[in-house]
């Protein structure tokens, strides 16, 4: 069964046709929307990783900067600690030789008081031997040549001379 309609818009395929073109025309519509919005959605995603991406950089480069500061700083601190360390080292070093000096002329300071001593005690004990010898030897001589008669004329030569010594004193 064919029919034939007068006008094309009276037939029924027509309208199905039309209906169809417009049910795909809202589809696509809303397709075209729905992909545009996610597609919209993906690229400020993209966009927000690549901000953050190069924030992050910008932080990293920062840093960076900064560990290379602080590296420098620690580097000249190092430096100068171990100069100091140096100059401390030398400076005990010069007290520690100072010092040495010092003792060594002290020992030797004390050797010579020693050696002076023991010279005086030798000197000494040389005396009181050469005046025990000498006391002997004139305790001797006195005895072999010292008679009673001129031991009586030294007593009186002494006491004569008695009133002399007195005077002078």
């Amino acid at each position: 069964m064919h029919h034939h309609y007068e006008h094309f818009w009276l037939d029924p395929k027509f309208w199905v046709a039309v209906s169809f073109v417009i049910f795909a025309l809202l589809l696509a519509k809303k397709a075209w929307t729905l992909i545009t919005g996610k597609l919209d959605a993906r690229g400020q995603r993209i966009a927000d990783e690549l901000a953050e991406a190069s924030r992050l950089k910008v932080e990293a480069e920062a840093m960076l900067k900064r560990a290379e500061a602080e590296r420098a700083a620690a580097i000249a601190e190092a430096q100068e600690m171990v100069a100091r360390a140096k100059a401390e080292a030398l400076r005990v070093a010069a007290a520690a030789a100072a010092e040495a000096a010092h003792a060594a002329q002290r020992r030797e300071r004390q050797a010579m008081d020693r050696i002076a001593s023991a010279e005086a005690s030798a000197i000494n004990e040389v005396r009181s031997v050469a005046a025990e010898v000498a006391s002997a030897a004139a305790r001797a001589v006195i005895a072999e040549t010292l008679t009673a008669e001129a031991d009586a004329a030294l007593v009186d030569s002494a006491v004569a001379d008695l009133p002399k010594a007195l005077k002078a004193a």
